[in-house]
C-alpha cells in the first residue's frame, strides 16, 4: 500500500489523526503494550504493533509515514532507544515524519506572545526532556521530520467537562497566567495538512487563537453544564502537588500564524468557547 502510517506511542492525538486517515484508505499501524487497547485499535480498523524491537522494526519497514508521540523519559526518547538503527536506515525512504512535542519547550514569557522563532528555554524538567528529544530526532540524517509543538489538548472525553463531572475541577488563580489550547480535531487536521504538503524541517505551533486563564475555561464549562463552579483558589496558598504546580511555572500566548500561512489550516475550533460548545452539542447528538 502507498500510504501506511506507523504511530509510535499511539495515544489520544494519534488516534484523532488515524480517524481521519482510515476512511481515506490509509493503513494505520500503532504501537501499544496493552492487549485490551490492541483489541480496541483493531475494532477501529487499525493494526496494533507490540512495543518490541522486532515488531517495531518490522512495522517501520512497511511504513511510508511516521508519527512519533511517545514522550521522553529520564533515559531519553523511548522510540529511539527501541529502534534507532532501523529508524536511521529507513529515514531516507519515508515520505513524512511528524514528532509531537509541546509548547513547554519555550519556557516562560510572562504572558507575552511567542512564535516558532522564540528561543527554547524551558523552565520545567518535562520541557527540557522535550528539547533533548527534538534535538535527537533532528539529528537523524535524511529523516523528513516535522515538529509540532502542541498546546494543552482537549476534546471528546478529555478536558474541562471530564474534570467538572469527575469532581476534580479547580479554579486556581494566578494573576497574569494564561495558557494556549488546541482541540484534538484541529491537531488531526493540522497533521493531515502537513502530510499533504510536506515541508521537511518545518516546525509548527498547534494551538488555537485565544489563550486564556485556566479558571475562565473551568467557569465556562460549568456554565454550559449548568453546575455551580468551584470556588476560586489563590495559587500562592492552594494545596497542589509539585507536578500540578509546575504547570503554572510558565505563562505565554502562543501564535499559530505559521500553521495557517504555511499549511493553510483553518481551525474548526479557534477558541475554547467554540470548542466546548461543540463538544457538548456532540454529546447531545450521541445521546439522542
Amino acid at each position: 500500500m502507498k500510504n501506511v502510517l506507523l504511530s509510535l506511542g499511539h495515544g489520544y492525538s494519534a488516534q484523532a489523526l488515524a480517524d481521519r486517515l482510515l476512511p481515506l484508505g490509509w493503513k494505520v499501524l500503532g504501537t501499544t503494550r496493552d492487549p485490551a487497547k490492541a483489541d480496541r485499535m483493531r475494532a477501529r480498523g487499525m493494526t496494533p504493533v507490540a512495543w518490541t524491537r522486532e515488531a517495531v522494526s518490522a512495522a517501520l519497514n512497511l511504513a511510508s509515514h511516521l508519527l512519533i508521540s511517545a514522550g521522553p523519559g529520564p533515559d531519553g526518547d523511548p522510540s529511539l532507544a527501541l529502534a534507532h538503527e532501523t529508524l536511521a536506515a529507513r529515514a531516507p525512504d519515508l515520505t513524512w515524519a511528524g514528532y509531537l512535542s509541546t509548547t513547554g519547550v519555550y519556557g516562560d514569557h510572562a504572558g507575552g506572545w511567542i512564535d516558532e522563532n522564540a528561543a527554547l528555554d524551558p523552565s520545567t524538567r518535562r520541557g527540557r526532556l522535550r528539547v533533548e528529544a527534538e534535538t535527537a530526532w533532528q539529528a537523524i540524517p535524511d529523516l523528513p521530520l516535522h515538529i509540532f509543538r502542541l498546546a494543552g489538548i482537549y476534546g471528546p472525553g478529555r478536558g474541562p467537562f471530564a474534570k467538572v463531572r469527575g469532581g476534580t475541577a479547580r479554579r486556581i488563580v494566578k494573576p497574569g497566567q494564561v495558557f494556549s489550547r488546541i482541540h484534538a480535531a484541529d491537531i488531526a487536521q493540522s497533521l493531515e495538512a502537513s502530510i499533504r504538503r510536506p515541508q521537511p524541517g518545518g516546525i509548527y505551533n498547534l494551538c488555537d487563537d485565544a489563550p486564556a486563564p485556566p479558571q475562565d475555561v473551568i467557569l465556562f464549562a460549568c456554565e454550559l453544564l449548568g453546575v455551580t463552579p468551584p470556588a476560586e483558589e489563590d495559587f500562592a496558598t492552594a494545596e497542589m502537588t509539585s507536578m500540578a504546580r509546575s504547570f503554572y511555572a510558565e505563562s505565554k500566548r502562543v501564535s499559530n500564524r505559521r500553521l495557517k500561512e504555511d499549511l493553510g489550516v483553518r481551525l474548526m475550533y479557534p477558541d475554547y468557547r467554540t470548542g466546548l460548545r461543540a463538544l457538548l452539542a456532540e454529546e447531545g447528538l450521541q445521546g439522542a
